[in-house]
């Protein structure tokens, strides 16, 4: 570990703007219907464009980032909880589906007011509780669903056939919009939607690239409010501008030699979601003079990467910019199944092992002296294999540590006894709390 070393830090200039676009989004889905909108309710991991296609007026709620939102509030996320389980459905189940649940059967919106009852759920299929998770929504809610299956296999084993099954999907996923709205598609609308979605996933990407620097610019507590945008709407303008204003800051920070933790000294990188209700365990990490630079999940939830001919891991390069026109709707539909079938984070679902390589590699290039594992019992998917994952990093010889808890339900996280989990790990780090706070 390197020596004390004190650097400068400040604030994002853009930290507020960022919380203002997060608010206004679920202001503006709450108050789409009064305002002759539409409403429409997916995953994260949705084909957010093709909605985005039908009107500036269409405002999504995506599951996860709300279910993350009750989270943090740990007493509406007591009664979405309890209220999930009166309704029959187990406590082992997905955190953020029975967050969403329990505010749904109880009709309570999280920022004010009944639940805003979507017009219709477009769904992607990859998780193991996606489907289930609108299939009760929208039979609850009384409204139409749509799912596209993306599980044909790892991005590497792709081919003709698997694409055509995905976008001849996106097709069929338009007709139904069409059908549930009464609204024709706006291919004009689809392609700047597209070309959004791709603008904002590279550029995020970018930004966590710079993370490599030393001192980090960014922490991933910092990181986990910025991320989440793409999360909430990837092909909107408002996104995918808002990722460029904030590469251009990240950029300068590093030009000035700015750094998120002032007394960086050790680099750890995370995995999976963290409980969000005790996000403190980031900054108990600052008292050592460790900063977590990020993680695949951070990363890759909703960045977009390529591996170049010469195995370094890139943002992905935009179609337009390899001379690729978008100028009609196959088009459109194929480069964007494409796209979004080569997120990292998809490829775990179906063999743990590509997860590890990718996790060693971050490992090596943003200079990571040791891994932090969050064992998640609340997201099967994405703790699907971690335990492979654990041990082909031990194997590597890099150091990592455990801990227990979930992402949505903080009865089932000891934030003592995570805090003496990592007092026994920056111990092996060869590391002390010295109290400097950011």
């Amino acid at each position: 570990m390197s020596a004390k070393t004190r650097y400068p830090t400040e604030q994002l200039k853009c930290w507020k703007k960022a919380k203002e676009l997060r608010e206004q989004y679920y202001i503006n889905y709450a108050r789409a219907k009064e305002n002759g909108g539409i409403r429409w309710g997916a995953a994260g991991w949705s084909f957010d464009a093709i909605p985005t296609a039908f009107g500036d007026d269409v405002h999504p709620l995506t599951g996860e980032p709300y279910g993350a939102s009750i989270a943090f509030d740990r007493k509406f996320a007591k009664e979405c909880l309890d209220a999930a389980e009166a309704a029959g459905f187990a406590r082992d189940l997905c955190a953020y589906m029975r967050l969403y649940w329990g505010g749904m059967h109880l009709n309570k919106y999280l920022y004010g007011g009944e639940f805003p009852k979507p017009d219709f759920n477009f769904q992607t299929q990859i998780c193991c509780s996606h489907a289930k998770w609108y299939q009760h929504a929208s039979k609850f809610e009384g409204v139409p669903d749509f799912y596209v299956d993306v599980s044909v296999g790892a991005y590497k084993d792709l081919d003709e056939s698997r694409l055509d099954y995905v976008t001849n999907q996106l097709h069929e996923s338009i007709e139904f919009v069409e059908k549930v709205t009464g609204r024709k598609c706006d291919d004009e609308l689809l392609i700047r939607a597209v070309k959004n979605e791709m603008r904002a996933t590279s550029l995020w990407a970018e930004v966590c690239l710079l993370n490599q620097t030393r001192p980090a610019p960014l922490d991933e507590k910092t990181m986990y409010s910025l991320y989440v945008l793409a999360v909430l709407h990837k092909s909107s303008q408002w996104c995918a501008d808002f990722y460029q204003e904030l590469l251009d800051e990240v950029k300068d920070r590093v030009a000035r030699g700015i750094a998120a933790v002032p007394n960086e000294r050790c680099r750890v990188m995370s995995d999976t979601q963290p409980p969000w209700a005790f996000l403190k365990i980031f900054r108990y990490l600052e008292e050592f003079g460790a900063v977590s630079i990020g993680s695949l999940y951070t990363f890759g939830l909703e960045g977009t990467w390529e591996t170049r001919e010469d195995g370094s891991w890139m943002p992905r390069t935009l179609p337009w910019k390899k001379g690729i026109e978008i100028n009609d709707r196959d088009t459109a539909l194929r480069l964007y199944a494409d796209w979004n079938l080569s997120k990292p984070l998809w490829q775990h679902f179906f063999d743990p092992s590509l997860k590890t390589e990718m996790m060693k590699y971050i490992v090596k290039h943003w200079g990571v002296d040791g891994v932090m594992i969050h064992m998640n019992r609340g997201c099967e998917g994405l703790s699907m294999g971690i335990m492979e994952n654990r041990l082909g990093l031990a194997a590597a010889g890099i150091p990592v540590m455990t801990y227990e808890g979930n992402m949505g339900d903080e009865r089932e996280f000891d934030m003592v006894r995570a805090q003496n989990r990592v007092d026994s790990f920056m111990e092996t780090l060869n590391l002390k709390r010295d109290f400097v706070s950011a």
